[in-house]
């Protein structure tokens, strides 16, 4: 259960960062109000799972699934580049995450 806290928690880090880019700076109020819902949920999910797993891995796996979701919905939505250099460095974070998980 713990695990699928911090994987939820996770997913919201990346909507999180979705709706911030949405929000273009806090002037749209939706885009902004989902920015502070997703910003805190993720936090509270995070807080739950730090307290059976330890700080480090629960972290790295948290911010690793923000970062590589976020970068991977960037390419897909944003237009953001996909070289493959960068695709390979989103590869090695979720291996990194994958890796925590099982050790």
């Amino acid at each position: 259960m713990t695990w699928a806290l911090l994987s939820l928690a996770g997913v919201l880090e990346v909507a999180f960062a979705l709706c911030m880019k949405w929000s273009d700076g806090f002037t749209k109020p939706v885009p902004a109000v989902l920015t502070v819902v997703t910003g805190f949920s993720s936090l509270v999910l995070l807080s739950f799972s730090l307290r059976t797993l330890p700080v480090g891995t629960a972290y790295a796996v948290w911010t690793g699934i923000g970062a590589a979701g976020t970068a991977i919905l960037g390419i897909a939505l944003m237009g953001d580049s996909a070289t493959p250099l960068r695709l390979l460095c989103i590869f090695l974070i979720f291996s990194g995450v994958i890796g925590l998980r099982f050790v």
